[in-house]
């Protein structure tokens, strides 16, 4: 059964004051001859504009989000760029949000999925709990589900959806019942292998005074090979187009004509600017990745596509099937940007009026006001999670960067966290490690030298180290082959990963060449991969240290299921923090590690 919008409250909320900041606009254009839209105003004419306000992959980032995953790039007029600092935090969001809201008689709020998982450890500790809390304060309408909605498991998404305290750890507030999301999940296109059922709503109803919306929320295709295999069993993530245009015509016939796609994949803009302009030089021209190719064949029925799982900000239209223009977005992460979109709803036709859609960024600035209920739900769970928190594991001599810039393939702490995981994993009785490979994916924020509590510059707590690494991974140890780990370096940029390249973070004892100038595997210069400084044996074996879901073949890593001889060690996070306990002290901090491991030749 479908979920609408009498699921569990009413929609079309009218919230508090002032208008938001507006950064980028997609496709502005006039209405038809005679049209006047109405945000706010009467309901007696043929038009109303319908407010759509969206965003993506918060991952759990209640508090505000520091280092560079509390930053933005503004482009400017000249055409140089410049850095927006301090922006994000739910307290800030849902100000922005319910200030955009004001006087807007239609509107309705959604996201494109990973709303959980990977998440700092005010929330991940609780199992997030308290980021659905937090949503459904800011009235949250529909989600679709991302890859990170089962990092813990259907079992435990469905807990999230529908309610109760952990099954295993059980309530964490005395007396307080888990009450779930008030929003629904969709999740058109995981269905059940048994039976073929959608696991949650495959789409959503949103309805006001005679006007209807209808969502339809899927997360990736490739969902299977970025969560580990455990929690996903019995499941299958089928196309995203072919689920869209499915429950299309389902909405069709139910005689809802405007219709949303909030779809977990996205597209690379360009520029790393959240302002681009990615329609330059022609409409969707600026942008490219998997969600150009499912725009283009995505039902022209769909109205708008809202966007996630890549962390990129861009508000294009790309053409339809028909040759239409059609707004596509993202708001970026961590609750940075939100979008505001403007749909036209023809009261005639029951259709949006696709000529008149607008659609703009805005950032989260921290210069407004804090929304006092999320500091009060925040202050109150971190009030629960502060004696585990707050405990100092290490300390660090300057920042230690993490950056979200997608061709920033050698980041300094990935570095770190592979040689942490090296050194754990190279006593002979621990595993016997020669080498380490990290996902770049598994890492989550920035080592910032700065105090972020009472702890003091330069101190790392637990909760600090916890957002860096948050999914508890747990270390393995494998044999590999020369010719195996060659291929694993091949497919960080062929195959599954040809588009958008998975960069392993390496240990600081293996080297080589990534050459653009080349196409899919030749990519890696075969002679340049050495390890100590001599060139890898094809055909010696050696151990390697990975967390069990790149051992799994997680991020499109296949080879790396063909390992031998798996020794498993302790998580990934208490391999982490040993490392800073035992190079690191107050008077001799930890520096970042020094890059140069991959030579880049563009």
């Amino acid at each position: 059964m479908a979920a609408t919008s009498k699921k569990k409250r009413t929609a079309g909320r009218i919230l508090a004051v002032g208008a938001g900041l507006a950064t980028v606009g997609a496709l502005v254009a006039a209405l038809p001859a005679g049209a006047s839209g109405t945000r706010g105003g009467s309901d007696h004419g043929r038009y109303v504009d319908v407010q759509l306000l969206s965003f993506n992959d918060l991952h759990g980032n209640l508090e505000p989000p520091t280092g560079s995953a509390g930053r933005l790039t503004h482009l400017k007029e000249d055409g140089t760029t410049e850095t927006i600092n301090d922006v994000g935090g739910v307290e800030y969001l849902a100000t922005h949000l319910r200030q955009a809201r004001e006087g807007n008689r239609y509107s309705i709020t959604a996201a494109a999925g990973d709303m959980v998982g990977a998440s700092p450890l005010v929330s991940g500790l609780f199992h997030d709990e308290p980021t659905i809390e937090a949503l459904n304060r800011l009235k949250l309408d529909v989600t679709s589900v991302g890859n990170h909605e089962f990092d813990e498991g259907a079992k435990e998404l469905a807990r999230i959806q529908n309610g109760g305290c952990h099954p295993t750890e059980g309530c964490f507030e005395k007396g307080k019942r888990f009450r779930g999301a008030d929003f629904p999940y969709l999740a058109a296109n995981v269905t059940k292998e048994k039976n073929g059922k959608p696991l949650l709503d495959p789409y959503f109803i949103w309805e006001r005074n005679g006007v209807k919306i209808g969502f339809i929320g899927v997360t990736l295709e490739g969902t299977a090979n970025i969560v580990s295999a455990e929690g996903i069993k019995g499941l299958k993530f089928g196309d995203e187009v072919e689920t869209i245009n499915k429950y299309t015509k389902v909405l069709e016939r139910k005689g809802v004509k405007s219709i949303v796609a909030l779809l977990h994949e996205g597209g690379l803009p360009a520029s790393g600017a959240y302002n681009y302009d990615c329609d330059s030089p022609g409409p969707g021209n600026g942008i490219s990745g998997p969600i150009v190719d499912i725009a283009k064949n995505v039902s022209p029925q769909v109205d708008a596509l809202v966007t996630g799982h890549t962390h990129q900000a861009y508000a294009c239209t790309v053409p339809d099937p028909a040759g239409k223009p059609r707004t596509v977005t993202s708001a970026a992460s961590f609750g940075r940007l939100f979008t505001d979109t403007t749909l036209t709803y023809d009261r005639r036709t029951k259709d949006i009026v696709r000529t008149a859609v607008s659609s703009a960024n805005h950032v989260v600035t921290r210069d407004v006001p804090k929304a006092r209920d999320m500091t009060r739900l925040i202050t109150r769970w971190n009030a629960l999670a502060a004696p585990i928190a707050s405990r100092p594991v290490g300390y660090i001599a300057a920042d230690i960067d993490n950056p979200l810039d997608a061709t920033a393939y050698e980041k300094p702490l990935g570095n770190l966290i592979a040689d942490a995981q090296l050194e754990g994993m190279a006593p002979a009785d621990k595993g016997g490690a020669q080498l380490a490979l990290m996902n770049p994916g598994g890492v989550r924020a920035p080592l910032v030298h700065k105090a972020s509590g009472a702890e003091g510059d330069g101190v790392v707590t637990y909760g600090e180290a916890y957002t860096v690494q948050p999914f508890t991974n747990m270390m393995t140890a494998v044999d590999l082959t020369g010719a195996q780990l060659l291929t694993t370096l091949q497919q960080q940029v062929s195959g599954a990963n040809q588009a958008a390249p998975k960069i392993l973070q390496v240990s600081k004892n293996l080297t080589y060449t990534l050459d653009l100038t080349k196409t899919g595997a030749d990519r890696i210069v075969t002679s340049s991969v050495k390890l100590n400084g001599a060139p890898i044996d094809l055909s010696k074996t050696y151990r390697v240290a990975m967390n069990e879901f790149l051992a799994g073949g997680g991020d499109g890593f296949a080879v790396l299921k063909e390992h031998k001889n798996k020794l498993v060690g302790a998580s990934d996070l208490d391999v982490f923090t040993a490392y800073l306990a035992a190079h690191s002290t107050p008077a001799a901090p930890l520096a970042p590690p020094a890059t140069g491991r991959i030579t880049v030749v563009k």
